[in-house]
């Protein structure tokens, strides 16, 4: 098994079309989303953002359109899906991790956080021999790619739980989650993202998020909707 890992839009689009298994990681806040929601039976269907047709898209599946932390029920809040019915459809649009998923092609396609890191291992070992895992990242605001640390260990939490050949990219990541696994939640406050999340309120997704392998819920992009599957 070979193991690759490069950031972003560019990286996936490197990595995806020789891997046989593509793994997004978005830990704040579209991964870590996902697999509460799906944990709990939801089926959430990623979506490109911005795009016109998100509203036209959520009805022709049936499903409930995601907004804002605060402004609607669901969101890219990890915690607003505690409480989520079994059977629930949600349309989760993000720039990052929602936009990579769907730019992921038709392939196996899973998407891991540190919740679920050792389980999205598991399931990808067994899914083939080429693994890409590519680390969302977020955006500057003139729209360059800010690589983030979060989605780095996020990244490195899965990479170091698979025995494989890995690449220089993947052995990095996985040493930088291990040099930092003992204080997850601090890091997370920390890091950008994070103080940006805690100076709007929402530490809890900070916990919730830094909860690491308290999920073995497998996400997994299955007709255009992540649903749980179990290693």
């Amino acid at each position: 098994m070979r193991i690759e890992c490069e950031w972003g839009l560019r990286g996936l689009r490197h990595l995806a079309p020789s891997a046989d298994v593509v793994v997004i990681v978005d830990v704040l806040s579209f991964s870590t989303a996902v697999d509460v929601a799906v944990d709990r039976g939801a089926r959430i269907y990623p979506y490109r953002q911005p795009d016109d047709g998100l509203a036209e898209f959520a009805r022709g599946v049936d499903a409930e359109l995601a907004g804002r932390r605060g402004e609607c029920r669901y969101s890219l809040s990890p915690s607003c899906y505690e409480d989520i019915e079994p059977g629930t459809r949600v349309v989760l649009p993000s720039p990052n991790g929602a936009t990579l998923s769907r730019s992921a092609g038709d392939g196996v396609v899973l998407t891991g956080c540190l919740r679920n890191a050792t389980a999205v291992a598991a399931a990808a070992a067994g899914a083939g021999e080429i693994i890409a895992v590519i680390p969302s990242g977020e955006r500057w605001p003139e729209g360059a790619l800010r690589p983030a640390l979060e989605d780095w260990l996020g990244a490195g939490a899965i990479i170091r739980a698979m025995n494989g050949e890995t690449t220089p990219e993947a052995s990095a990541a996985a040493l930088a989650f291990t040099a930092l696994e003992s204080k997850l939640t601090s890091v997370l406050r920390d890091c950008m993202s994070g103080r940006e999340l805690v100076e709007a309120g929402y530490d809890k997704d900070i916990v919730v998020a830094a909860a690491l392998d308290a999920s073995e819920a497998v996400p997994a992009l299955t007709e255009g909707a992540y649903s749980a599957h179990r290693t």
